[in-house]
C-alpha cells in the first residue's frame, strides 16, 4: 500500500506594501497596504524538484552565503557555469560556484582560502541542484 499523498499547502499571503523602498535617499512612504504576498510563489518555480538546505561552513561568504543561511534549490534547473550549484564529490555535498575554465569545468569558492576543485580530478561527480535564492537573517 502506497503511502498517501500530503496536499500541497494553502497559499499563505503575507501582506506587501505598495512601494518599494528606496536603497538611497529617503522616500515618503504609503500608509497603506496593498496585495498580499505568498513567498511560495515568488521563490520555488518548480515545487516537485525544489528543496532547502542549510549551508555549513564559509567558502561562498564572497557571494553572500554565509554559514547557517537558507538555501532554496532547484534540481531541474540546468548546472551552467556561472551558476551556484549543490554539487556531491564522492559522496559528500558541497556548494560552490560551477566555473568553465580552459575549457574545463571546476567548482570555486567565494572565499580566498578555498582552492578551485578541478572536476576531472575528483572522483564521482554530481551536480544534485542549483541554487536559486539565500535566505537569512540581517
Amino acid at each position: 500500500m502506497l503511502p498517501a499523498r500530503t496536499p500541497p499547502p494553502l497559499p499563505l499571503r503575507l501582506p506587501l506594501a505598495g512601494e518599494s523602498v528606496a536603497a538611497g535617499f529617503p522616500s515618503p512612504a504609503d500608509d497603506y497596504i496593498e496585495v498580499g504576498i505568498d513567498l511560495n510563489e515568488q521563490l520555488i518555480r518548480h515545487p516537485s524538484s525544489t528543496f532547502f538546505l542549510r549551508v555549513s561552513g564559509d567558502s561562498m561568504t564572497g557571494a553572500g552565503i554565509h554559514h547557517g543561511d537558507l538555501l532554496v534549490v532547484d534540481r531541474s534547473l540546468d548546472p551552467r557555469p556561472g551558476r551556484v550549484v549543490v554539487a556531491v564529490l564522492d559522496g559528500a555535498f558541497t556548494l560552490k560556484r560551477l566555473v568553465r575554465c580552459q575549457g574545463r569545468l571546476r567548482l570555486e569558492a567565494a572565499h580566498p582560502a578555498y582552492p578551485p576543485l578541478e572536476l576531472e580530478q575528483c572522483g564521482e561527480v554530481l551536480i544534485w541542484g542549483v541554487a536559486v535564492h539565500v535566505i537569512h537573517a540581517l
